[in-house]
């Protein structure tokens, strides 16, 4: 039996990067990529067999808004809201020449709103109604499942055993991203994130730092509507408005880049 294999189709690529949280963006406009290869996803964000990446998004058309976003983490599987995958597809939108600075498209989650205003990617995230708060904890789902805890001294803190033993005994088998956190300032907090899918701590999550302020300003940690999150890629800002039923106008602000394009055979 052959040991060799030969690569069968080349496949165009742009690696982008949100504050840290990496991804393969694919124009699929023309169908071209199996949105079923689940094993192909995973190699492609492998970081040593592939191009490595915290997920893979699709660009499609759409028949009624700009665009269509489909969201795979590094695993393979499709997943739920991705905010720092979001705020990158718009910048890639633009860099097609499908959008200038507004756009309307559609995730997982439904409608999003964007605008690339001074360098940023503003991106509108959808109405939150419900925060669970406990003791040590808050939940909330902000497109995706996400745990918030406080906790001392975050920069020594170890999120990677700490997040899988509350992303896999907390909430079993469908899980929960899980955030830790540590107030900086009045309305700045320092976050870290332990992703499900990518199951590893990454360098920013901004589903995640929309749940962190959010539930900072429910519980009283933050005063403002405006609030700043430091994670180890980079800064993002979160701002929104308290409505009769939870949080509206929720806009998640921040850069995106794209690092680099090529062509890959799979």
């Amino acid at each position: 039996m052959a040991i060799c294999t030969f690569a069968v189709m080349e496949l165009q690529f742009y690696k982008y990067q949100g504050t840290g949280n990496d991804f393969v963006l694919i124009d699929n406009r023309q169908h071209t990529f199996s949105k079923n290869d689940t094993k192909l996803v995973a190699r492609l964000c492998d970081r040593k067999f592939g191009i490595g990446a915290d997920g893979l998004i699709l660009l499609e058309e759409h028949p009624a808004v700009d665009f269509k976003m489909v969201y795979y983490n590094a695993d393979g599987n499709q997943s739920s809201m991705c905010g720092n995958g979001g705020r990158c597809i718009v910048h890639f939108a633009e860099y097609l020449g499908m959008i200038s600075k507004n756009t309307t498209f559609e995730a997982i989650d439904g409608l999003h709103e964007a605008k690339i205003e001074r360098g940023c990617v503003h991106l509108k995230m959808n109405d939150v109604t419900n925060i669970q708060t406990e003791e040590d904890f808050a939940y909330l789902d902000t497109g995706s499942p996400h745990h918030v805890q406080l906790v001392e001294n975050l920069a020594d803190f170890n999120v990677f055993v700490n997040g899988r033993n509350i992303r896999n005994n907390r909430y079993g088998k469908a899980g929960a991203n899980v955030n830790f956190v540590e107030k900086l300032e009045e309305n700045t907090f320092a976050v870290r994130t332990y992703e499900r899918g990518v199951e590893d701590e990454t360098l920013s999550c901004g589903t995640g730092v929309t749940a962190v302020a959010l539930a900072m300003f429910e519980t009283g940690k933050a005063t403002s509507n405006k609030v700043i999150l430091q994670q180890p890629g980079g800064e993002l800002q979160i701002h929104f408005n308290k409505i009769e039923k939870g949080y509206g106008d929720i806009y998640l602000i921040g850069p995106a880049t794209q690092v680099f394009n090529g062509i890959i055979t799979v």
